[in-house]
Parts: C-alpha cells; sequence; structure tokens
C-alpha cells in the first residue's frame, strides 16, 4: 500500500503551495487514475511517490517504508509524457540492460525478455529504437521499468503524445499488468484513462476534493464537468440514454461491454 500522509509541496522560487496538505491512500492491486487541471500538481505527486523530487513536508509511506528515510525506486517505476526524452541507447536491448547494470548476464537477458513479452514487443528487441513509432517507443519504456521488477508503476500521461492505436496498445497493458498484481497510478487529463481506473481522485487546488469508484462512474460522472475535467465520451452516452430512461449495467466500460448491454436492453424491449 502507498499511504500520503499530509503532504505539503512548493517549488523554489515559488510562493504558492502546489500540494496543500494533501492525503490519500493507493491499494495493492488497484489501477488509481488521478486527473486535475494543469498545473494541480498531479506530475508532482507522481515524482515524490517514485522519489525524482525530496518531500520536504507530510509523509509518504510504501510498504511501510517512510520515503524520508529508505530508497523505495526499487518499489515504484515510473514512466513520463514523452518517451523520446527517456531514449539513452539506439538499441533496445542496450537500453534495457544499461537500466539492470550489476545483475547476472542470463538474468539480464531473462528481464528484458519477459519485460518486452509483457508489453508485447519481444520481437523488436534487437531493434532500433528510433525507428519504432512513438507509441512503441513507450511501450519499450514501459518495460523497461517492468525489466526493474518494481511493485508500483506511476504513469504520468503515459499516451498523451501517442496516436489513438497506440493508447489502446497502452491501455491492454495496463489492464493486463493489473491482473499480473501491479498496483498503477496513472496521472492523467485524457477522459478514456477514467474508464479503466478502479478509483478516479479529483485534484484542485492541492487536495484530492472527490473520488469516484469505478462502479459510481456514471452516477457521479457530473463531479468530473464541475472540476473541469473532460468526461469520457461513453459516459455522457450512458447519461443521455439514463436521462431517457435507459440504464445499462456497466462494469468494465469497454464498447464491447457497451453493444453487448445495448443489445440486451433492445431484446427486453421488443420481448415486452
Amino acid at each position: 500500500m502507498i499511504k500520503i500522509e499530509n503532504v505539503s509541496f512548493k517549488y523554489k522560487n515559488s510562493d504558492n503551495k502546489i500540494l496543500d496538505n494533501l492525503s490519500f491512500e493507493v491499494k495493492d492491486g488497484e489501477i488509481v487514475a488521478i486527473v486535475g487541471q494543469n498545473g494541480s500538481g498531479k506530475s508532482t505527486i507522481g515524482k515524490l511517490i517514485s522519489g525524482i523530487i525530496k518531500l520536504k513536508q507530510g509523509n509518504i509511506t510504501i510498504d511501510d517504508l517512510e520515503i524520508k528515510d529508505n530508497n523505495v525506486k526499487d518499489k515504484v517505476g515510473i514512466v513520463f509524457q514523452n518517451p523520446e526524452n527517456q531514449i539513452i541507447f539506439n538499441n533496445i536491448y542496450d537500453e534495457l540492460a544499461f537500466s539492470l547494470k550489476g545483475l547476472e548476464k542470463t538474468e539480464i537477458k531473462n528481464r528484458i525478455k519477459t519485460s518486452l513479452e509483457q508489453v508485447g514487443m519481444l520481437e523488436y528487441e534487437n531493434n532500433n529504437l528510433y525507428s519504432l513509432s512513438l507509441g512503441q517507443k513507450q511501450r519499450i519504456m514501459i518495460a523497461e521499468v517492468l525489466s526493474k521488477k518494481p511493485k508500483y508503476i506511476v504513469l504520468d500521461e503515459p499516451t498523451t503524445m501517442i496516436d489513438s492505436i497506440g493508447k489502446e496498445n497502452i491501455y491492454k497493458i495496463i489492464e493486463n499488468l493489473k491482473k499480473e498484481g501491479y498496483t498503477i497510478i496513472c496521472i492523467t487529463n485524457l477522459a478514456d484513462e477514467i474508464l479503466i481506473a478502479d478509483r478516479t481522485l479529483i485534484l484542485k487546488n492541492g487536495k484530492i476534493v472527490d473520488e469516484i469508484k469505478k462502479e459510481d462512474l456514471i452516477n457521479k460522472s457530473y463531479l468530473l464537468k464541475e472540476n473541469g475535467i473532460k468526461q469520457p465520451i461513453l459516459l455522457e452516452i450512458l447519461n443521455k440514454l439514463k436521462e431517457n430512461k435507459i440504464i445499462l449495467d456497466m462494469k468494465n466500460f469497454t464498447i464491447n461491454e457497451f453493444i453487448s448491454e445495448l443489445k440486451g436492453q433492445i431484446k427486453n424491449e421488443k420481448c415486452n
């Protein structure tokens, strides 16, 4: 579990707190989305949890280890928005191997193979990174994090720069990682990423102002709009149907599930 307690933070040369007495928890095995307008402090949370920036006020505990007193980088991996800013080597194998320095060659080889399989990129193991699409590069960056075997993964707007097909591939990877037992924090402003989360936390003025569980998405989606967050199109459709007394029992909020539920409603109406 990750526990954030009374965390405040401000950057140098700024008088304003980007995070203000922030508290929340992330349970093991969850996908938690953190949304908020630009400048709300979303990315700062990810950097604090992963140890990139130093915690000065409040407390962050990861599996009973306090960040202030322990190095938690082996437990937490982070993937940023632009994969090209993270690339060091041209060759994919060399890129992943670099982050595993100190391990035996056999262990390095096994970890690289496993992590590339997890993101569906094993066949590209010896390719040039710069020959890949942006979406494929991001999958390699996720593989690099996975190769270090973290328990927690922070994805900081991982699909913002990627086309629609690339986005879908990343979403499938996230869902598969959850099945494998990873805990994922997805920092995002993209509406569709809310749909794959177990919980969505809405950040405003450095505080969590609302929380929406997946099962409450339809009934509480108005909270997104109230806080300046775009609703997923699927939620807008479901709410329009609800206004017309057509209520679909959605659990996973996928298009296939939506079509199946809608067909069931039409069939019931005909039978009645």
